[in-house]
């Protein structure tokens, strides 16, 4: 067994984040699925959210605006004492990575440079070109670098060991060896980003499957709000990969095959920067009414900014552009569809990351604090990474340093262990099974077609058969390959179990909330509901599956009202 006094689990902006808070005061390490500079932090691109006022346009800007967009861009889901939190603690973050060393881009004047995105009063995303989370990566890994955080990378964890509410570590498999091994410790910290992968249309890396939230699920830890999923408007036409927001808040068009700017007629008086769950589902409406291209994407034209700004301001648009789409920005408009991005629930958390279980912490996207409730903001997804991976690395040590559980865990390490070896020895000894690929492929396929921007009760009903009956099948699958050696085909197998077992919570969580809020549009019930809905989904795992429960929102100063832009 291996053991340290605080395991992270993820080396992404969180999990970093996380482990040069904790190591501080305790012995941290981190166990990441890949070399960290691997991790899908470092494919955000247009920015991180504060009220720092530096531009002109904003100097009237504060934290208190910066929370209220944020909940008004929530559709009034977000616990608004969470909100204040993120908000008015996100100036010490940004200067913080800045003192850092974190190469943000610059004002004439040389302060932080901030740009407009969708859904904010002001131009409050700090930004570095449009590789933001590229450079915030390269800035937490020297500093935890410096602070010496042990880092097990291309270690996926696959069980966590809880005896009677208290979590007493992890189970593991190391990638290159296929060894499984217990790592010990006093607290966790789960920031293993989102579920991108469950669907096939996602601008997410391919390790972004939701198991983390799976394993956590199992353990008995619940999961909320999943059935808010967000879809990112501007996703390169065929790959789905990214187009920033910040090709949108630079001055960008979208526009349909008359040449109109379209979103005159969805949002008028914020146009292209509207909220995400807006325009992606303007854009929708607009290729299903026959104005989109080929009936399948329409134009993010950036052609009127100028040679001189797309190379200062939008590089990396530029070079995936020409690279994926062969299309110079400069030159043509960048054909581009909604895609699945970003996951608004996850594992069910407080303001410090505190899970119901003891000593189990997470943040990032796969923790649910709720800061984004049923629509997030662009550019608060990295802010929610710094200021609640602090938090959550903080409480951590302090839950270590202050804690009388005793720290004799091994019989639930055991256990957990025991239980995992059973799992994988079952799954590859199984033959003349079904290959887990045309499982993951058929889920990939059914849930942004079923569960996707626009949603209804038939539609929905047919998706959460269907993923009983890919359950039914998984637990039958097989492996085309049965070595220890970096053997992928068990590792996707794996995660798959966990993929079903989300993707459930997502459908069940989509079919019983009977309204329209943010990122979870009905067709067949187009209002929100705020006298029957205003509260969150809580999801327990069962041997059944899931079993829903809810929770009042929490607001403090904002009374929901009725979202115009």
């Amino acid at each position: 067994m291996i053991y340290h006094q605080v395991i992270v689990v993820g080396g992404g902006l969180a999990g970093l984040r996380a482990a040069v808070e904790a190591s501080q005061t305790a012995d941290t390490a981190v166990l990441s699925l890949v070399y960290p500079m691997r991790s899908h932090s470092g494919a955000a691109q247009g920015g991180v959210n504060a009220a720092l006022a530096n531009e002109e346009a904003c100097k009237d800007d504060n934290p208190d605006k910066h929370a209220y967009d944020t909940v008004k861009g929530s559709d009034f889901l977000a616990d608004q004492d969470a909100v204040q939190i993120m908000t008015s603690e996100a100036l010490v973050r940004i200067y913080e990575m800045e003192h850092w060393g974190c190469p943000f881009s610059r004002t004439a004047e040389g302060k932080i440079a901030q740009r407009p995105f969708g859904g904010a009063g002001y131009p409050r995303t700090c930004y570095a070109s449009d590789k933001t989370g590229h450079v915030m990566m390269h800035t937490l890994y020297e500093q935890s670098v410096g602070r010496q955080v042990k880092v097990y990378s291309e270690w996926e964890a696959l069980a966590v060991a809880v005896d009677e509410g208290v979590c007493r570590g992890v189970v593991a498999i190391h990638i290159p060896t296929g060894k499984i091994e217990t790592f010990g410790a006093q607290a966790v910290v789960f920031a293993t980003g989102g579920i991108g992968r469950i669907y096939g249309n996602s601008t997410n890396a391919l390790i972004a499957t939701g198991f983390g939230m799976a394993i956590a699920y199992e353990a008995g830890i619940p999961l909320k709000d999943m059935e808010f999923v967000q879809f990112h408007p501007t996703t390169l036409y065929g790959s789905n990969i990214l187009m920033t927001e910040g090709a949108r808040g630079e001055g960008g068009y979208l526009t349909n095959n008359k040449g109109e700017r379209f979103m005159k007629n969805y949002a008028a008086s914020v146009m292209e920067l509207a909220p995400r769950d807006i325009v992606s589902r303007s854009i929708q409406t607009e290729i299903a009414q026959g104005r989109g291209f080929e009936n399948a994407y329409v134009h993010l034209d950036l052609m009127h900014l100028g040679r001189e700004k797309i190379l200062e301001r939008l590089p990396g648009i530029r070079d995936i552009s020409m690279d994926f789409a062969g299309v110079d920005p400069i030159d043509k408009p960048i054909p581009v569809q909604p895609g699945q991005h970003y996951s608004m629930g996850g594992i069910d958390c407080n303001a410090d990351g505190q899970t119901p279980v003891k000593g189990f912490f997470a943040a990032g996207e796969c923790a649910c604090v709720s800061v984004h409730g049923a629509n997030r903001l662009g550019g608060n997804s990295l802010l929610e990474t710094i200021v609640f991976g602090k938090r959550a690395g903080e409480a951590a040590a302090r839950y270590v340093n202050e804690s009388k559980v005793k720290q004799d865990g091994l019989k639930a390490l055991s256990a957990a262990h025991e239980k995992v070896q059973q799992n994988v020895k079952a799954m590859t000894e199984r033959t003349g099974g079904e290959n887990c690929a045309g499982i993951r492929r058929d889920l990939q396929t059914l849930m942004p077609d079923k569960v996707g921007i626009f949603r209804e009760k038939k539609a929905m009903s047919e998706a959460l058969t269907q993923v009983k009956e890919l359950q039914r099948r998984y637990q039958h699958a097989g492996l085309n390959y049965t070595g220890s050696a970096f053997n992928l085909d068990l590792i996707r197998a794996l995660e798959l179990g966990g993929q079903l077992l989300v993707a459930e919570a997502i459908v069940k969580g989509a079919l019983v909330r009977e309204e329209s809020r943010g990122s979870h549009s009905r067709l067949d019930f187009t209002k929100r509901d705020d006298q029957h809905w205003l509260k969150h989904t809580i999801a327990h795992h069962t041997p059944d599956g899931a079993r829903l429960s809810h929770r009042n929102v929490t607001l403090t100063k904002w009374k929901p009202e009725e979202r115009k832009y």
